[in-house]
């Protein structure tokens, strides 16, 4: 993202709020690090992970004057905010909802941005419980809300790569009727793995039914087996989940292709348009005037 957006022109700063991250492709402007560590923090009072971590954030909002000082350079600037992964810190604490409120009261405009991965379509459990946590964080933020599921090159399909290089050349190399054969399962197995716009769509616009379909090849698996089944004690659970998203119908994801120029443009464009980025922005003359015969 800061690649495309340094290519566009535009005058962008990396700001890392996350007191225990490690390496960064490009060097934070604005970094927490300066101010506290996570790994000074657990040595030093003896805190674990988790709450080392809520203590280096609440300790940021005791000296919240240093981020002022430092964000006071870069007012006109695009500030992409690095923040700790935890979603505890979003959903349970108010802690990051204190920061964004602060933020705000210096009149900066603000955009929450949920990554999900795409690996998490491949478990439906796995996958409501990102949604939910999307929902819950965006309820206790209050803020602009854009959710992004990212990694979608890893995907095969219409949203994703189709298949690999080395997959076309072993298909060229098949000539005799056993290869034919051979390259003909290849196909039908990435076809049955290959998830079609239509079926992507259902995870990238959260259907509530997945996990009610889930549930009943559950039980049908299981229901004869055992009648005590895991999926019978929580298909009250299930049905609660499936009414809560669809009562809500707050979540949405945008699909980001980092090898695709295009779609990590409209992922910028969309937080931009949740920002009303660029509209009260003056003119600003170029550092160097270009010369014409």
């Amino acid at each position: 993202m800061m690649t495309h957006i340094q290519t566009t022109g535009r005058r962008a700063h990396l700001v890392n709020l996350d007191p225990a991250a490690e390496h960064f492709e490009y060097e934070p402007t604005i970094d927490i690090r300066e101010l506290i560590t996570l790994e000074d923090v657990m040595e030093e009072l003896d805190y674990g992970p988790n709450g080392g971590l809520i203590y280096c954030l609440e300790f940021l909002l005791n000296n919240i004057d240093w981020l002022e000082e430092e964000i006071g350079n870069y007012d006109d600037d695009y500030l992409i905010i690095d923040c700790p992964g935890q979603i505890e810190l979003y959903t349970h604490f108010p802690i990051m909802r204190r920061i964004c409120e602060t933020l705000g009261q210096w009149n900066m405009r603000i955009c929450g941005v949920y990554c999900l991965e795409s690996q998490f379509i491949e478990d439906k459990a796995k996958y409501f419980s990102g949604v939910l946590s999307a929902m819950s964080a965006m309820v206790n933020m209050e803020i602009p809300h854009v959710n992004v599921m990212t990694k979608m090159d890893l995907v095969e399909g219409d949203y994703g790569n189709a298949k690999k290089d080395s997959e076309d050349e072993d298909d060229a190399a098949d000539n005799n009727e056993d290869d034919k054969k051979k390259r003909r399962r290849r196909r039908r197995r990435r076809m049955d793995k290959a998830l079609t716009t239509r079926e992507l769509e259902r995870y990238l616009d959260p259907d509530p039914l997945l996990i009610a379909e889930e549930a009943g090849i559950v039980e049908q698996e299981q229901g004869s087996i055992n009648a005590n089944s895991r999926s019978f004690k929580f298909q009250a659970l299930n049905q609660a989940i499936v009414q809560l998203i669809d009562d809500y119908s707050m979540v949405s994801f945008i699909p980001l292709n980092i090898t695709d120029e295009d779609s990590v443009e409209y992922v910028l464009s969309t937080i931009d348009n949740a920002l009303q980025y660029g509209e009260d922005l003056e003119p600003k003359e170029p550092d160097d005037k270009i010369e014409y015969e």
